[in-house]
Parts: C-alpha cells; sequence; structure tokens
C-alpha cells in the first residue's frame, strides 16, 4: 500500500514570521519609547510624579513693624483676606446658575455683578483669578457662608498706618502686594520684609510624608524704630496745617533736630495724604517737601555770613559796621537796606537784617573762603538721612563770581536749598560748629558716642551768632519768644524763583535753636507761598516755629533757662569733650 504524502502547511510559516515581526516590532516601540522618556524627555514623567508625591509648606511672615523713639507704632501689618475664583471649578460645577449668590457677593464688594461674572467667565479654562485683594475679615466671612463652588479666600496681611496723615511723608506706604514704595518703608523694604519659610517633601499614595527634600528656616522681619518722636511729629503738624490754612499757602514743612545726636524728632509737610485710603488723592500731596523742595533761603543765611566773617578774622563780635550811606553799587547792580541804619553791631545786623552790612562781612574775607563755608555747612550734599527723593540743593561752584554775587550770596540768594538742609545748618550752629549727619533712625547711645565729628566752626564762634540770635528774637521777632527759655531765630523773606528770573510769589522762612544755654533743638518752619497780606517770614513762619518750640521743650522736659547765662568758654568744653573731633579741610 503507497503512503500518502505528508501535508505541509505553507502558511504555518507565514503566519509565523508576521507574529514574530509583531512582537519585535512592539518591543521594538516599547524600548524607543522607555529610551526617549528616560534619556531625551525625562522631565515629563517626573514632573507628574512629583505632582502627585511631591508637596511643599510654606510659612509667611508678616512685613515687620515702623515704630516711634518711644516705641508707638506707626505701620503695622494686619490680617486679612483675599477673594480669587478659579473658573474651571465654577464652569465644571454650573455655579454661574446661583444667582442671588453672585449678586450678594457683587453687593457686598462694592462691584458690578455683570461686569464682575465677565472677569470669571472670560477665560474658562483658567485656574486663577482675583475678585478682590486684601478684605476685611467679617467681610471674608460672610463670602465664606455664599459657598460659591470655585470661589475661595486666601490669607494674607495688610498695613495699616496707626497715625495717618500726620507721619506719611516719613513712613510712607506699601503696594498691595506689600512692597515699600514710598518713605521709610521703601528705604528699609529689604529688612521690614524678612523671608518665608519652607519645607519640600515627598508622600507617598496614602498621603504620609516619606522623605523630607528641604527646609528653609524662616528670616524674621526686623521692626524698625525712628527718631521721630510722635508727640513732637503731631504738634508740628498740627501748627503747620493750621497756618497753611490760616495763610491760605500752597503748602508748608517743618523740621525739628536733636541738634547733639543728628536725629529728627520731626518731619511734616502740608497738605499730606492718609497712607490708609489713598483713592482721589493727589500726587502732588505724596511730595515730601521738606526734603525734594529747593527754596532761597533768604535773610536765615546771614548768621553763615557773620560767622563766616568771625572765623576767617575780620570781624569780632563786638566789631562796628558802618553802613552808610544805606546803599551800595556793585557792578551795575544796587544794594540797599530798607532804611539806613548808620553804624551797627554785628547783632544789630542780624536784628534788622542789614543787606548792606552782611555783603560787607561777604566782602571782607576771601571769595573762595566764603563759597568754602557755604559749601561745608552741607548745601550741595544730602544730609544723610537716606530717605527717597532727597535733594542735594542748588550751590554753585563756579570759578568766577562777581562781587554782587557774592553779596546776593551772603543774604540767601543765589542758592536753593531744601528745608532739612537749613535745619541742618542750624544743628551745626547749635551744638558748637560740629557737623553730623541727620539721621531718621533713633540712634543707640553708645554708637553716637563713636561716630566721627567734623569740626566746621570754631565753638567760640558759634555760641557768638546764637546769642546774637538771641537778640534777634528778644528785640524784633518778639512773637517767636517763649517765657521762660532764650530762644534765638532767624526769618527769612524770599521771592520765589522761576525759570527767567523771579515772581511774585514769596516764601516765608524762620530757623532757630533753643534753649540757648544748653542747645537740644533746631527748628525750621516753611511756609510757601501764602496767599493773603503777610508774606514775611517773620509773621507767618515765626508764629508756627514758637509754638512747635514750646511743645517740643516741654515734651522734651528741658528745664527753663531764661535766668541762665552760659559763656563761650562753657559751650566749647561741651563740644571739645565730643569723641573724635576731626577738623575740616
Amino acid at each position: 500500500m503507497k503512503k500518502p504524502a505528508q501535508y505541509n502547511p505553507k502558511t504555518v510559516a507565514w503566519r509565523f514570521y508576521v507574529v514574530l515581526g509583531a512582537v519585535l516590532m512592539i518591543y521594538a516601540g516599547l524600548m524607543a519609547r522607555a529610551a526617549y522618556i528616560q534619556v531625551i524627555e525625562p522631565d515629563m514623567l517626573k514632573k507628574q510624579g512629583d505632582n502627585r508625591s511631591l508637596r511643599t509648606n510654606t510659612k509667611t511672615v508678616q512685613r515687620g513693624s515702623i515704630v516711634d523713639r518711644n516705641g508707638h507704632e506707626l505701620a503695622i501689618s494686619v490680617p486679612v483676606e483675599t477673594i480669587w475664583a478659579d473658573p474651571k471649578i465654577i464652569f465644571d460645577s454650573d455655579a454661574m446658575l446661583m444667582k442671588k449668590h453672585w449678586q450678594a457677593l457683587a453687593d457686598v464688594l462694592g462691584q458690578d455683578v455683570n461686569k464682575l461674572k465677565v472677569r470669571v467667565t472670560k477665560n474658562p479654562g483658567k485656574r486663577f483669578v482675583y475678585i478682590e485683594r486684601k478684605v476685611a475679615p467679617a467681610m471674608a466671612n460672610y463670602i465664606r457662608e455664599l459657598k460659591i463652588p470655585g470661589i475661595y479666600l486666601r490669607k494674607e496681611s495688610k498695613r495699616f498706618y496707626p497715625a495717618g496723615e500726620i507721619s506719611a511723608h516719613v513712613v510712607g506706604f506699601t503696594n498691595v502686594d506689600d512692597k515699600g514704595i514710598e518713605g521709610v518703608e521703601r528705604v528699609y523694604d529689604q529688612l521690614l520684609t524678612g523671608e518665608d519659610g519652607e519645607k519640600k517633601y515627598r508622600k507617598d499614595a496614602k498621603g504620609r510624608k516619606i522623605e523630607i527634600l528641604s527646609v528653609k528656616a524662616i528670616t524674621p522681619p526686623k521692626e524698625i524704630t525712628l527718631s521721630i518722636d510722635q508727640r513732637i511729629q503731631a504738634l508740628a503738624y498740627r501748627e503747620l496745617k493750621g497756618a497753611v490754612k490760616a495763610f491760605k499757602a500752597t503748602s508748608g514743612s517743618a523740621v525739628v533736630t536733636n541738634v547733639n545726636t543728628g536725629e529728627v524728632l520731626a518731619l511734616v509737610n502740608s497738605p499730606s495724604y492718609n497712607p490708609n485710603n489713598r483713592s482721589g488723592v493727589a500726587i502732588h500731596r505724596y511730595r515730601n517737601r521738606a526734603i525734594t523742595d529747593i527754596y532761597e533761603p533768604g535773610s536765615t543765611m546771614k548768621p553763615l555770613t557773620v560767622l563766616t566773617a568771625l572765623e576767617f578774622g575780620s570781624v569780632n563780635k563786638d566789631s562796628i559796621i558802618d553802613t552808610y550811606p544805606g546803599w551800595m553799587r556793585l557792578g551795575g547792580s544796587r544794594v540797599s537796606d530798607g532804611r539806613y541804619l548808620g553804624k551797627i553791631s554785628l547783632a544789630e545786623l542780624l536784628i534788622h537784617s542789614s543787606n548792606i552790612g552782611t555783603t560787607k562781612l561777604a566782602l571782607s574775607v576771601p571769595k573762595d573762603y566764603l563759597i568754602d563755608k557755604f559749601f561745608d555747612a552741607g548745601f550741595s550734599e544730602e544730609t544723610g538721612t537716606g530717605l527717597v527723593g532727597e535733594s542735594s540743593g542748588m550751590m554753585h561752584d563756579r570759578a568766577r563770581w562777581s562781587k554782587f554775587e557774592l553779596a546776593t550770596l551772603s543774604w540767601g540768594h543765589g542758592v536753593a536749598i531744601t528745608p532739612i538742609q537749613l535745619a541742618r545748618f542750624y544743628t551745626i550752629l547749635a551744638n558748637g560748629g560740629m557737623k553730623i549727619p541727620l539721621t531718621i533712625l533713633k540712634q543707640d547711645p553708645q554708637a553716637t558716642d563713636k561716630v566721627e565729628h567734623e569740626r566746621i566752626f570754631s565753638a567760640e564762634h558759634s555760641q557768638d551768632v546764637l546769642e546774637m540770635l538771641e537778640h534777634v528774637v528778644n528785640e524784633h521777632y518778639t512773637v517767636a519768644k517763649i517765657d521762660g527759655y532764650r530762644v534765638g531765630g532767624k526769618s527769612g523773606t524770599a521771592i520765589k524763583a522761576f525759570a527767567g528770573g523771579y515772581g511774585n510769589d514769596y516764601v516765608g522762612l524762620f530757623a532757630g535753636v533753643a534753649p540757648i544755654s544748653d542747645p537740644q533743638i533746631a527748628v525750621v518752619v516753611v511756609i510757601d507761598d501764602p496767599g493773603g497780606d503777610l508774606y514775611h517770614g517773620g509773621e507767618v513762619a515765626a508764629p508756627v516755629f514758637s509754638r512747635i518750640v514750646k511743645g517740643t521743650l516741654q515734651l522734651l522736659n528741658v528745664p527753663p533757662d531764661a535766668d541762665t547765662k552760659v559763656s563761650a568758654v562753657t559751650i566749647k568744653k561741651k563740644s571739645e569733650s565730643l569723641p573724635k573731633e576731626r577738623d575740616h579741610v
């Protein structure tokens, strides 16, 4: 019997190779994908893994406080909450159908409900939209009770200024993100802010911490203690604001300094603004005029000219100046007094504010010596406060000066300075001729003792000029006198300059020192562009000066000295006791 031929299915081999090829292709694809993920672009999977397991806890710190020298709060951070929305959640949960709830939300926020809805629905895929920044806790609780899906609250802090407009120009303010943008808030923003703490860790599927990756400790913010005495600040602001209103002036500034330490005890401007509610505030109100605005100081500079002549030796304190015939010509220009004064002493020169007498003193010393003394007094540099926007003034440093230019400079024209620069000059005069930087921060007495002082004028001549200024107040500007205290000061009236010449507007100034027997404070008052019939410094600024000085001396518990006479030798010894004195070159 013949054996049948074996069956050899040809399709078996074909199918085998097809399956084998498919398997190999699958493995090749998997290998290619694995290589792509792990070698070429591994970040995507890492990011997804981190999203599931990596967590970060942040510990925020509130902004540091600003306090006055006695610890009274001038700027603090209070807890608030911010309202925000997640549009995706709102759409997914059909929250827009809750019409009454949205109306209630708009009403409590003072917004238009339709505009509010447009903001939320404008981009449905967006995950974060601010609704309202930094609302009060009571409002936040009400919004929380509305329970609108996709509407959330986040804890934040808001800056509050208890002193309001009184200290606004010194303290400044922050923006909505707590970034300092004016005043001390801006100057010391980094110290006030600190740094948030942060902990990064990994958790498992059940939410348990399995690995701590990093820990960043909190850097606490600093508390800034100012040299400002809020009691004196409030007093100065009240008196200045009243004077600006009474004399219908454009603005005014006042500065009070501690003559022994250079600390600024008060720095005020009017008009001011409320830093807690700045909506609708005119931009010019933000300007810290005491450090930004420059004026010709007028006759408040005459004591510097007298002091310069004493220092050079062209006169002594008992010298007599002959003002005959009451006028003179310098080049093609005329210099004159309001009336013929005859032969006058240096004290009478300041009492009657003689332009002729001051001019003769200025021309009695070398030009370079006179100019250098103006520069030495700081009329071309900042005072040291570090406040944003402080002007260095306008003092020309040119090789050629005509006699008329030197004459006008000697009585406060042809130079423009800020109120705080004028306060520093009277501070130098009061502390025996020692130049120290002004500061807006409270000074440690031990640290102050180690600060180098720069001698600008001799203690003896500084005391001589102070006693002359006392005669000015006692015999001419009696409105500046204070019962029980010896006070010295000088007024100034300057016509405001503009491009091309002078106009018809005036600036009234008064600067002085008290008490003369043992100077503690220097005070400068500037009334800009008074609108009534009174515009001289002795009329508009001197009364404000008197009230500020009187209140300040009482607040500082400075004993009366009206019956006390201190010799120049005593003042010289006090000045020489200051540490690390060095001669000025």
